[in-house]
């Protein structure tokens, strides 16, 4: 995985095709995206830090807006 921008974050999590669950602890938060059975991408929130990571292949799943 490496990192992406927010905004392509956003439009994986705003696709109606591909599905996300979200993990909550004490002070981290980790929110998946998903393409069927395959993880595309991933956001960790620590504090105040927030870092979105992408698949290798993730601008395969990105829409055009």
């Amino acid at each position: 995985m490496k990192l992406i921008m927010k905004t392509e974050f956003d439009n994986l999590r705003l696709n109606n095709a591909h599905s996300y669950d979200s993990n909550t602890n004490t002070d981290k938060q980790v929110v998946r995206i998903y393409c069927g059975e395959q993880l595309i991408a991933k956001m960790i929130k620590q504090k105040k830090s927030i870092r979105y990571f992408g698949a290798d292949n993730y601008q395969h799943f990105l829409t055009d807006q």
